[in-house]
């Protein structure tokens, strides 16, 4: 009888329920409005980004190419989330099914995995810059872009085809609640009845492994940078180069430590507040963030900006 009930329970659990932020604010409807226009801001600031970068003939460089790809990457990101968490409220509806949640969880996965490469390669670009400007041309030419760019989302696919289906196999026999906003796989993980421990160490192995490797990369791209900047004598040179990456270890900081937390940390440092903390961090105002790193504090693509806001401004006039 009691097998019969556990395999009902598991067998009937063919949709879940998004507890939220929602739930633990005072006043939802202010924070879903804020959230709203927190969503409209980064895909507005990531999508003008994008259009500077494809339309201004000076920013058709090595660089502003990666920034695209991340600007691309987090309008997905947000877009995977957000929508649907502002309509389960609006519509006072928080179900999602299993197969939304999978595909989701999936998508999440890919997006977040395909940017944790796309750091490193960015700052390998700025390391041959900054480095070896005579062979730039060379080293980062359109294949090496191409080849790195596909890379990147290509080993997120990767993690996105493995982790979701593994996570998604587990028989859900507790309750349906995810304390979270969305499918992230260690909020639906709490909800098996089985042993996931060895699971849990595999994914923490892979993280690692994921975080061992770009931060490496990063690190050795910008302690070798940091030499060739103290050995230079130009002082605006050295100011152009730090404005470069500082803007790019900006990003690093904020997308590494928040996944760090997220996943490599032990069950005993996490709350459902905090994980929900932390990711409303990363998977919302990091998107926001992004262009305005990459854009106020760079005279190309300000520039770039006014340039077309000039052009429009002039087209206007016309028409009138």
């Amino acid at each position: 009888m009691e097998n019969t009930n556990l395999l009902a329970n598991h067998t009937g659990r063919s949709y879940f329920i998004l507890v939220g932020v929602f739930s633990e604010s005072k006043h939802p409807a202010l924070l879903s409005l804020v959230i709203f226009v927190v969503f409209l801001m980064a895909l507005s600031g990531n999508i003008i980004l994008i259009l500077l970068i494809h339309s201004d003939a000076r920013l058709h460089t090595p660089m502003y190419f990666f920034i695209s790809q991340l600007s691309l990457m987090d309008v997905m990101y947000i877009s995977v989330t957000v929508p649907k968490m502002l309509m389960d409220q609006v519509m006072g509806m928080n179900k999602i099914s299993a197969t939304e949640c999978g595909i989701q969880m999936f998508f999440y996965v890919t997006l977040a995995s395909s940017e944790f490469f796309l750091l490193p390669s960015m700052a390998y670009d700025r390391y041959v810059a900054i480095c070896h400007p005579l062979y730039y041309p060379v080293l980062m030419n359109h294949r090496v872009l191409f080849l790195l760019a596909s890379g990147c989302w290509f080993l997120g696919s990767v993690d996105g085809f493995l982790f979701t289906p593994i996570t998604m196999m587990f028989p859900f026999c507790r309750s349906r609640e995810i304390h979270h906003f969305f499918c992230e796989v260690p909020a639906v993980l709490k909800l098996s009845c089985s042993d996931t421990s060895i699971y849990e160490i595999f994914m923490y192995l892979c993280c690692v492994l994921m975080l061992l490797i770009p931060v490496t990369v990063i690190s050795g791209s910008y302690y070798f940078i940091l030499i060739t900047i103290h050995r230079r004598n130009s002082t605006e040179g050295r100011k152009k180069a730090f404005a470069t990456c500082s803007s790019h270890m900006t990003v690093v900081i904020l997308f590494y430590g928040a996944a760090i937390y997220t996943y490599m940390l032990p069950n005993s440092y996490h709350t459902p507040e905090k994980d929900m903390t932390v990711s409303f961090f990363y998977t919302i105002l990091t998107p926001v963030l992004n262009p305005l790193i990459y854009s106020l504090r760079n005279k190309d693509v300000t520039g770039a900006l006014k340039k077309m806001l000039n052009v429009g401004l002039a087209f206007q006039e016309t028409v009138k």
